[in-house]
């Protein structure tokens, strides 16, 4: 069955774009497969946090896995039927691509700017980085 491919970072921007890649598979009956990358960032603003004795991969697993369970939980409450959640590690833009390839993909969406935004660019670097390189049509929802 076709999938489509939805990027989440638990940002306001990848929540839209949980909402428009949920809407677009129940209209057409497609797989949804909702992928957060855990990256370098991430880890180094988990080492920034108070040391509590929990590692950082731990802490870092329980947020991805909080980020999974908000996106799978909005996407069922639209009306998908066939939700897939997955983790992915190291640079969010590769991940992704090798994700998309990997799954077949037909479609990945993806919020134009998250955690990561910078103020001069018309598009978020890895939105930008998508739209260039994926072997499928990218919807960047704003």
């Amino acid at each position: 069955m076709t999938s489509i491919l939805v990027a989440t970072d638990g940002s306001a921007g990848a929540n839209r774009a949980i909402e428009a890649a949920a809407e677009i598979a129940k209209a057409l009956a497609c797989n949804l497969l909702i992928v957060t990358v855990a990256d370098l960032l991430l880890g180094e603003e988990l080492r920034q946090l108070p040391q509590t004795g929990v590692s950082t991969g731990d802490v870092l697993e329980a947020l991805t896995s909080r980020t999974l369970r908000s996106a799978e939980a909005c996407a069922r409450h639209l009306g998908v039927l066939q939700v897939e959640v997955r983790t992915a590690w190291g640079d969010v833009t590769r991940s992704l691509l090798d994700t998309a390839v990997n799954s077949s993909a037909k479609m990945i969406v993806i919020g134009r700017r998250g955690r990561g935004q910078l103020a001069g660019l018309p598009l978020g670097s890895v939105s930008q980085k998508l739209v260039s390189l994926a072997p499928c049509p990218v919807l960047v929802v704003p």
